[in-house]
Formats: structure tokens, sequence, C-alpha cells
């Protein structure tokens, strides 16, 4: 506390400031003073008081500052203090635990979640793949304090977000490697670390595995091992067993490749330990041997693939770690769970492997008198003052024994035997020798239930896919008592369940009988010709019990019933299968029988006993089925319930009459045939399916090469167009073609009289212009005989002027009565055109029907510029009138003028010359707006032309023929005059 006020008044600058100011406003302005110092030396301090605070405010630490500790990390690395200061800071907020200095400070609160705090901060961290590739990059810096806080804080990642953080070192290049590097750092305490995150980065990861695995760890760890001396190493050798187990289990790939490495061979120094311990055994040792024992047990666990396991207990064999094991187990002083991890490791390495097996049933244990090590177990095994848990290793070493072993089921059975009761095989006889026979019988028949259970377990898996050993067996004979007379074991086994006994017996004695009884005709008729036998089993499946365990042993009464049934040859003399059949119906019923036998399949138990061959009872109470005997259920119970009860299947009833079987033969039958015929119409759609697509795929490549002709067509003007339509038009487009002909011809003549009007108005505007002249010549004369003159002059003109406007006035009265009747004919061209524009309906046509429309609106804006000439012909005729008037009133005044002779009428006469002449350029003006329609009509009777050669219709030229030279009748030297006027 006192480096956290000296470095907070020195970041702060005073003393007061920083009694005054709570936690939060501290951390506030030492995160500003990290993030905003220019000075290496300002930015370290405000690290340091980070660091010395984020314990007890790791909250407001983390929540405000994590990213400029990040920043500091990557800008400042090359300072290693500060990213010391950086790193432990936090390794601080991320811990998974709470710290004692968080409960200290009033003002923080700890609530239920104060252990989620670096979770969530690890969250947060590990968001962004770039700030664990930083933390990773940070192992390449050897200096100490870079490195191991580094490891630290990846540790604490791990430890939060153990996938997250997995995933994200898998993708970091070389992030693997790098962690591996750690482990051949010559400083212990960064290399311990490295292996506490090496097992925390391994957890359910295969991957991960592989490459640890792959990076040469066995190597690494086994150095470590060594140096740290076996089994008497301390704690670091358990992380380096914890690190192995993590590589080896559930991995088919690291395990062939520790075989094939040849690591198998190194692990037997791990069990070169005194037979007799002098110095006793520490707990360390105890759990370092432990882990040993499970690595060992990994490589060859049932659960592992059947060419792994074998290929392992063969090199286990033959480097000598069977026997080291075989010599633990035989030592004496050692710890009971050791003992029992040991019992069942060796099962492990001998079950299913015939030269393992004779190798275990000829090992000897170092007693007086010597005894085979089988016996010596079993001897434990029926032994209740023994731990529980090594019975049960023990009863698992000897069903890993007899497991595909009929060499070894022969011995045991043959121990059973009179004439070889005293004969122990591979061994010599001694005096008081035991055999595993004996043994086992002695156990089968003592007073205590668990020991019964163990022996009648052990006895059945004597008897395990071998029918020879159960006729054997039938030849066991037992003296109960002195003088009486030997019974049979099966009487005997019998004589048990009559008895009452408890339930573990019970249990034990039917899952013996079943085994027994399985495949066995000979031992069905043995045990049907006990007279209290059936009886027996009738009455307890009849019962009506509700104890779980009672419910069980009714279940394996049933199953023994219908064994009886279905191995049944007939030979007896009491119970045939018939027989057994009719009491089942009469006594106990079919349904109840079938709901009995379904009971054994429906306990905890039996799921728990079905998934692993290693018994996994904690206490007597939960020993009831065995694996090998929920194997033997589950291939037998269906036949034996039909065997029994033919009218029940699964509980379900299934004897018909022949009518409702025919009547099933019919339905099927029939579902046959509309399946068949489902078939065909999926057939069938199947196949329309296909040509529609092909149908799609051609319309859709005809689209393509219609758009792409439409578009060179309009390139081209409309001309290979109109040949593509004209090739694909019917009699409808024939008939378009004549009506486009007439439409044609009409409109060439009205283009025709549209030019001469145009032409007769360019004649009198030329006209117009020479008299303009000629009064412009007057007004330059001096003399009043000049311009009595020129007034002479102008009254011819203007008498000459008559008739050509009389004339003008003419061909506007015509042009009126062209327009009247071009109106006609537009409106009969709209009436022409739309009969085509109905019967159109491919594409192409509709283009067609689009083009009619817009020459409709364009016939139609001709008929309103025929209005606009209508008002023009109008405003003209007016206008002729007018200067008509002036004519007459001119007239007039000439005659005054040429009686008076005076200078004054002349001068009159030229103003009411000038007046004509502003009268006359009035007209020149409205001519060439006459002018400008004519030619926009001129532009679109072409363009009307153009359209109809598009729709393949042959338009004449006569016109332009006719009027090639442009003079509509006008005089040679017209257009030469009016050049020079203009």
């Amino acid at each position: 506390m006192d480096l956290f006020r000296s470095v907070t008044q020195s970041v702060l600058g005073a003393p007061q400031q920083d009694q005054k100011s709570t936690g939060a406003d501290t951390v506030d302005r030492l995160i500003d003073r990290v993030q905003s110092s220019t000075l290496l030396e300002d930015r370290r301090d405000g690290c340091r008081a980070l660091k010395a605070m984020s314990r007890k405010y790791r909250v407001l630490v983390g929540a405000h500052g994590m990213d400029s500790l990040l920043q500091v990390l990557e800008s400042d690395r090359n300072d290693h203090e500060i990213v010391n200061y950086a790193l432990e800071t936090l390794v601080n907020i991320t811990a998974p635990e709470v710290f004692p200095e968080e409960t200290e400070d009033s003002e923080t609160t700890i609530d239920n979640q104060s252990s989620e705090i670096g979770e969530q901060f690890t969250e947060i961290l590990t968001k962004r793949q770039e700030n664990i590739a930083l933390l990773v990059s940070l192992l390449d810096e050897f200096d100490f304090k870079v490195r191991y806080p580094t490891i630290k804080l990846l540790t604490n990642l791990l430890k939060n977000r153990p996938k997250d953080l997995q995933e994200v070192i898998l993708v970091i290049p070389s992030g693997v490697s790098k962690l591996m590097d750690q482990l051949s750092d010559s400083r212990e305490v960064i290399r311990n670390d490295t292996l506490l995150l090496l097992t925390q980065l391994t957890k359910s990861n295969t991957n991960l595995q592989k490459i640890v695995a792959f990076e040469n760890a066995h190597d690494h760890l086994f150095d470590i091992i060594r140096e740290e001396g076996y089994a008497d190493g301390g704690v670091v050798v358990e992380d380096c067993l914890i690190l192995m187990l993590n590589l080896l289990r559930n991995n088919p790939s690291n395990q062939t490749f520790f075989k094939e490495g040849s690591y198998i061979q190194r692990l037997t120094s791990f069990f070169t330990i005194p037979l007799e311990a002098k110095d006793g055994w520490s707990a360390q040792k105890v759990t370092n041997i432990h882990y040993m024992l499970q690595l060992v047990q990994t490589l060859v666990a049932p659960q592992n693939s059947a060419q792994v396991v074998t290929s392992c207990q063969k090199v286990m064999n033959q480097c000598g770690l069977l026997q080291g094991l075989t010599g633990l187990l035989m030592a004496t002083g050692v710890p009971v769970d050791i003992l029992t991890v040991t019992i069942t490791t060796v099962a492990d390495m001998i079950r299913g492997n015939q030269q393992n097996q004779e190798f275990f049933a000829d090992m000897m244990a170092p007693s007086n008198p010597p005894r085979p090590a089988i016996v010596v177990l079993l001897m434990s095994m029926v032994n209740d003052k023994q731990p529980f848990i090594l019975r049960c290793a023990v009863l698992y070493c000897f069903q890993c024994f007899l497991y595909r072993n009929q060499t070894g089921q022969a011995q045991i059975i043959q121990t059973l035997l009179p004439q070889t009761a005293d004969v122990v095989p591979g061994a010599k006889p001694f005096p008081n020798s035991v055999t595993a026979g004996q043994l086992l019988c002695s156990g089968l028949f003592s007073l205590d239930p668990v020991s019964n259970w163990f022996a009648a377990v052990a006895l059945s898996h004597s008897l395990v896919d071998n029918i020879a050993q159960k006729e054997n067996m039938l030849r066991v004979q037992l003296a109960t008592s002195v003088g009486s007379p030997p019974v049979s074991l099966m009487q005997q086994c019998t004589s048990i369940l009559q008895a009452g006994t408890k339930i573990p017996t019970r249990l034990g004695i039917l899952m013996l009988l079943s085994t027994w009884l399985s495949h066995c005709p000979v031992a069905v008729q043995n045990f049907l010709s006990i007279p209290t036998a059936v009886p027996y089993l009738t009455a307890h499946v009849q019962a009506n019990e509700h104890d779980e365990l009672e419910l069980v042993c009714q279940g394996l009464c049933a199953l023994v019933l219908g064994l009886c049934g279905q191995f049944n040859d007939g030979s007896s003399s009491n119970f045939s299968q018939e027989s057994l059949r009719q009491l089942v119906s009469d006594r106990i019923g079919a349904e109840n029988f079938s709901d009995k036998l379904s009971n054994i399949s429906r306990t905890e138990a039996y799921t728990k006993a079905a998934k692993s061959p290693q018994l996994s009872a904690k206490q007597s109470s939960d020993l009831v089925f065995d694996h090998e005997f929920c194997r033997l259920f589950k291939s037998l119970e269906v036949s034996a319930l039909r065997a029994v009860t033919p009218q029940l299947v699964n509980g379900t009833s299934t004897e018909v009459s022949p009518a409702e079987v025919k009547k099933y033969k019919d339905i099927i039958r029939d579902q046959d045939a509309e399946m068949t015929q489902l078939r065909e119409q999926l057939s069938k759609f199947q196949s329309d399916l296909e040509q529609i697509g092909s149908e799609k795929e051609s319309l859709t490549s005809k689209v393509q090469q219609l758009h792409d002709e439409n578009t060179v067509l309009k390139a081209q003007q409309g001309m290979a167009a109109g040949v593509a339509i004209a090739n694909n038009a019917d009699t409808t487009s024939e008939a378009t073609s004549s009506n486009t002909e007439q439409i044609s011809q009409q409109l060439a003549y009205v283009q025709q009289q549209l030019a001469e009007m145009t032409h007769a108005r360019d004649y009198y505007y030329y006209e117009m212009v020479k008299k303009d002249q000629e009064l412009t010549a007057v007004q330059q004369q001096n003399g009043p005989g000049q311009q009595a003159v020129a007034v002479n002059g102008l009254q011819t003109s203007a008498d000459n002027a008559n008739p050509e406007l009389e004339n003008v006035r003419k061909q506007l009265e015509d042009l009126q009565l062209v327009l009247y009747n071009k109106d006609s004919e537009i409106q009969q061209l709209k009436e022409k055109v739309a009969v085509p524009a109905a019967n159109e309906t491919s594409k192409d046509n509709a283009a067609q029907s689009q083009e009619v429309t817009v020459i409709q609106k364009e016939l139609e804006a001709v008929k309103a510029s025929k209005a606009t000439l209508e008002q023009e012909k109008a405003s003209l005729e007016l206008q002729l009138k007018d200067v008509q008037n002036e004519n007459n009133q001119l007239k007039t005044q000439l005659a005054t003028a040429s009686v008076a002779g005076t200078n004054a009428g002349a001068a009159a006469a030229c103003t009411k010359c000038e007046d004509l002449q502003a009268e006359l350029k009035g007209i020149q003006g409205e001519q060439e707006d006459l002018l400008v329609l004519v030619t926009d009509q001129d532009s679109k009777m072409a363009e009307y032309r153009r359209k109809l050669r598009s729709y393949g219709e042959d338009v004449t030229d006569d016109e332009d023929e006719d009027d090639e030279d442009g003079d509509y009748g006008i005089p040679d030297d017209y257009d030469e005059d009016l050049e020079d006027l203009q």
C-alpha cells in the first residue's frame, strides 16, 4: 500500500487531492496518463499504479483501461518494464478467482457474480484475434519479466474461455510451436507454468492435441519426468502425466503415434519400484503412479479400436511393461488405491490377448507356498474383509482373463471337477493348496451376499460362449454336509434360490443360470428335471411386487423360464416346449410375462452395465447386472419371449387369422400397385420437367437472339428487321402491306401538294421583292417627272399584281380543299393502321403496333398543322382583301395625281407605296413561317415513308423524280433571282 500511495502521489502531484479522490477518479486519471503522456517514464508510472490498483479495483481498471494496456503492449514492447506492468495488470483483471483485496474496500461491493468477472474480461479480450496474436508474439522475448506474465495471462484466458482461445491459437501461425518452445526454457518456473498452459490448451480439442503431439511433446515430457525422478518426482511429474493423458485419451491418431514412436518402451522405467517399499509411499508418489497407470490404461482401454489395443498389448508384453506391472501387483506395502488401479490396468492389458493371458496364468505369487496370481486375487475377491473397490477390480481382472480365452475357461472348470480338485494347472501340487474352483464355490455358498454375487458372475464368465464347459460343469458335485450324498451344482443353486436369500445372491445365481442354460439343451433338461425349479420360477414371475430390485428378480426368472422354452429339445419327460407355453399362458399370462421380462432393460443399472465391461459400482447396493449378461440378454430377449408366448413379440399380438392375413396381403398388394403408379407418375413428371427445362432454355436463347436481332435491325435503319418480320408474317401481314402501300401513295400526294404550295409561295415572294426594288428606285429619283414615271410604273405593277393576288387566293382555296381531303384520308389511314395493330400477337408485331401508335400521334400533329394552315389561309385572304382595297385607293390617287400633276400627289403616292412595301414585308414574314411549316410537314412525310419501308412496304419515289429539279412550274431563273434579291 505504501508503494501504491507513493506512485499515486507522484502521478497526481498532490497528496490532498489523492485523499479526496475516489477509486474511480484515480483509475480514470491513471488511464488518461497512460494514454496521453508523451514521456515513457510517465506512461510507465501510470502502468505501475494501475497494476497496484488492479486487484482492489479490477472492475474499473478492466472496464476503462484494457484498451490502453493493450496499446502499451503494442507500442512500447521494447520497454520490458512497462510491458511487465501491463501484463501483470491484465493477469489480475482476468484471474478466475476473487482477490481478498476486493472485499476489503468498503466502496466495492462483491456479489454472486464476482467469480465471473475474469471470464467477462476474458471474453472482451479474446474477441479480437489480434490481441491473442500479440500475446503469443511476446513469447519471443527472452526477458523473464515479459515471458512469465504472458504465460500466466494465456493460462487465465484458457481457464476462463477455453474453446474461444483454442480456436484462436489454432489459426495463429506458429502459435502452438511458440508455446512448445517454452518447455525448453532453462528457467523451471516458465517451464512448469507452460505445462499448465498446455494442459488447459489441449483439453477436449483433438486438433490441438495432434499438433502438440507432433511438436515432440512426448520427448519433452519424458525428459522432464526423467530429470524429476519418475514416480519420486514432485508435482511437475504429475503435470507432465496429466498433459500426456490429455494427448492420448480418446485420440486414436496420437495413440498410434505414441506406439509407433516407441514411447511405450519408455513407460517401463516408470514402474521400476522395489517389491518392498521401506520408506513408505508419499502422497505425491501415490498420485504420480496413479497417473502413470492411467496412462497405460488409456492405451489399452476397451473403448479404443481393436487394432490399436492389440498392437499396444503386444508391445507392452515384449518390452516388459506387463511383467513390471504384475510385479507391482504382487508387491507388499502397496496402497489399496494403487493396487486397485494396477489390477484394473493389468486386466486391460490381458483382455482378449491370448499371449498375455497365458503369461498371467503362469504368474506365481511370491508366497509360501507359492500360489498362482489368479488364486491370490480370487482369495481377495471372496474375502468380505477386503475393500469393495479392490474386490470389484479383481472380478474385472478375472473376467478379462477369461475373455475369449477358452483355454482359461477350461482350466477354471477343471478345478471344479473332483478328479482335479487338488491340481492347479501349471503349478506343482501342494498338500493344502486351494484351487480357483474351490474359491469360487466357497464364495457362491458364502453367507456374504456380495461374495455370492462375485462368485456367481465369475463362474458365469467361465461359461460364456463355451458349450463344452457348460456341459462339463453339469458334472460338478458338491458335498453339502457330512454323510449326505453329493448334489449337482445346478441343484444347489436352485436350492439357494428357494431358501429365500438376499437379493444380490438371487441376482447372481439367476444370471449364472441364464448364461448356463443359453444355447445348451443338456443344461436345460437337467434344470427341468429338478422338481421345484419351474414352480419356483412361475411363482415369482406371477407375484405382484413393486420394489425395483424385486422386479428385476422377476424379470430374471422370466428370462430363465423363457430360455427353458427356447432351448428345449423335447427330451425332458417333465416339461416340453408346448407344455411350458401352456403353463405361461394359464398361470402367468402372455402380457404379464412380457411386462416382467421387459423390466430388466428399463432399469438404470442395466443401462450403466451395458456401456462398459468394467464395473462402475461404488458400493454393494450398485451390484445388479454384469456387462456380459447385458449382452446376452439383448441377444436373447425377443427369442425367449417368442418361445413361450408365440402370440406376443415385444408385447404386441402376432397371432392373426387367415382372413386377416389375406386382408393384409391385399392391402400390401394395393399399396405396391399404388407405389408403382406413383413411381410412373413421378417418372413422367420428371421427364416433363426436363422437357420444360429444355424448352425454357430454348425460349431463353430465342428471346436473347431476337433481342440481338432487334438491336442489329435498329442499327440498320429497320431493313433487316423488315426482312425478319416479312419471313415470319402470315396473311395478316399481307393485308397490312396492301394498306400501308395505299397510305404511302396518299402521303406522297400530300407531300407533292405541299411542295407545289411552297414553290408558289416562293414565286409570290419573288414577285413582291421585285416590286419592292422598283419602289426603292422611284424614291431615289429627284424630279416630279421621274416620280410620275415611277408612279405610273407602280400603277402598272399594281395592276399586274392584282391577278397574281387572285392566283394566290385561288391557290390557298385549293390548299384548303386539299387539306380537307387529307384530313379525311388521315382518318381513314388511322382506321386502316388500327386493323393490323389489333391482330399482332408476337413480340415483333407488338413493336409494329407501337410504331403505328406513334404514326397516329404524328398524324394528329399533321391535323393540328392543317388547322394552323387554315388559319394562315384565312389571314392571307384578309390581307389580300386589304391589298386589293389599297390597290383601288392607289388607282384613285394615281388618277388624281395625273390630273393635278402636282408634287403633293406624287408624295402621297410615294407614301402609299411605302405602306404597300411594309405590307408586303409582313406578308413575306408570314410566308416564311408558312415555309417552315411546310418544311416540317415534308420531313414528317419522309419519316412516314421510312417507317412504311421498315414494315416491308415498297414506297415509290415518283414525286421525288417528278420534282427532281424542284421548279414546280416556277421559271428556271427563279432561284437565281431569289438569291440575288436575298
